[in-house]
């Protein structure tokens, strides 16, 4: 799969594709609390990991940092983000977020959604270190990724939870459990100062309602109604989601390098 054009058979595209904006697992609602964590002010240097096509973006921006760097590896999602974003001190880097090419100690806050889930776990350590490296002492780091549960959960079921979704939605999702995703941070240098949670209700209407507005919501389902493909795989996602609900769900977690 090229890195330059979306990739609708992935189920996040797909979604974006048939007019969802919010594409985190723990919805717009866990995304604010994020944001709100992080205390984003006028004098700070953000740099968001995976901006995508820019749902958090506009939230960041909307407090107004005196910089904000997103790097985002797919050319066409950071093309079109690029164009949203007309300030001076504001840009999109397309390039990846294990090697931003950002100087060491350059930025106070660093951002991620919805991507680690998306790497191996050796993947998910190198991102996480380069949080560290382009981040100031003290400086924060927020993210926002599907997680597993209870916190010791069966080897066996976690398999196949992970195997089952990676099936589903067309990416090789790795979810961790609470602990895994706070001990993956320590590992590196971090210190956890906030973990929040919500359930993962991504493709459930109220969900939906409460993330996209009713006439976005009627937009969606009418796209979806209409066309087969997308209905049938979505439909699929859903009963996936559905079965391991018991285990699945959403952390933020905000991280401070000592």
């Amino acid at each position: 799969m090229s890195n330059k054009t979306l990739n609708t058979e992935q189920g996040h595209w797909l979604l974006a594709k048939m007019g969802k904006r919010v594409l985190r697992p723990g919805g717009k609602e866990l995304t604010m609390r994020l944001v709100e964590g992080l205390q984003i002010g006028t004098e700070d240097h953000l740099v968001e990991f995976a901006p995508g096509l820019g749902f958090t973006a506009s939230l960041l921006l909307a407090k107004h940092p005196k910089q904000y760097t997103g790097i985002e590896l797919n050319e066409e999602a950071a093309g079109r983000l690029q164009k949203k974003i007309f300030a001076n001190g504001y840009k999109i880097v397309n390039t990846s977020a294990a090697n931003t090419g950002l100087p060491d100690a350059s930025t106070n806050k660093v951002i991620g959604e919805a991507m680690l889930t998306m790497q191996p776990d050796h993947r998910k350590s190198e991102i996480i270190k380069e949080a560290f490296r382009i981040l100031k002492r003290g400086g924060l780091y927020g993210i926002h990724e599907l997680g597993l549960m209870p916190d010791h959960l069966d080897p066996a079921v976690k398999d196949e939870v992970q195997q089952s979704l990676a099936k589903s939605i067309k990416v090789n999702a790795r979810p961790l459990t609470r602990s895994e995703w706070c001990e993956l941070l320590e590992k590196e240098g971090f210190r956890i100062r906030m973990v929040e949670e919500n359930p993962m209700d991504l493709l459930k209407l109220k969900r939906i309602i409460a993330d996209e507005g009713l006439l976005r919501t009627f937009r969606i389902y009418f796209n979806i109604i209409t066309h087969p493909h997308a209905r049938q795989r979505i439909n699929e996602m859903k009963k996936t989601f559905t079965k391991y609900e018991d285990h699945l769900i959403s952390f933020a977690i905000i991280a401070e390098k000592n």
